[in-house]
């Protein structure tokens, strides 16, 4: 067994930046969804949700730059191209949404996306003993479960 300059195996640690590489892409879409529906909402809960879309693309822009660090960390490179991006995620496209619940929706259904790639990804940097990925992990999960709730809260849904 190699082991990189933070004492973790190279093997394990590749595999998680490939599964941290895939949470990076699915985030870039997240982002990305998240500006398209702050600068479209329209609606009664106009000045609200272009509010609360403005602070959660924000924490993705935070957390983007989370993930390629720790990837950069364990060794290897994060992907940094729209069309890597586009080959990698799975979080739905939001296209053209401007309706409240549409948005919201749009919201839910990427972060449960988000949450099963890094349910996995704890796994995995778990069996690596990379605490690091896995501290990092959970606080994601810990936010976006909390965010899932307010949505379909708000949508009037239940977990």
């Amino acid at each position: 067994m190699t082991l990189n300059s933070i004492g973790l195996d190279t093997k394990k640690t590749q595999a998680i930046a490939n599964q941290l590489n895939q949470l990076l892409a699915n985030f870039q879409l997240y982002y990305q969804n998240l500006r398209g529906i702050h600068w479209n909402i329209k609606g009664k809960q106009f000045f609200d949700l272009h509010m609360k879309f403005e602070e959660l693309y924000n924490d993705a822009n935070l957390k983007v730059d989370e993930i390629a660090e720790r990837i950069l960390t364990l060794g290897n490179t994060p992907l940094h191209t729209f069309e890597d991006y586009i080959k990698a995620a799975k979080v739905p496209v939001g296209k053209d949404i401007s309706q409240d619940e549409k948005a919201v929706a749009l919201i839910v259904n990427s972060l449960t996306e988000l949450l099963k790639i890094e349910r996995h990804i704890l796994e995995v940097s778990g069996d690596a003993s990379d605490e690091g990925t896995n501290a990092m992990m959970s606080d994601f999960i810990t936010e976006q479960e909390k965010t899932v709730w307010m949505m379909k809260a708000w949508l009037g849904e239940q977990m």
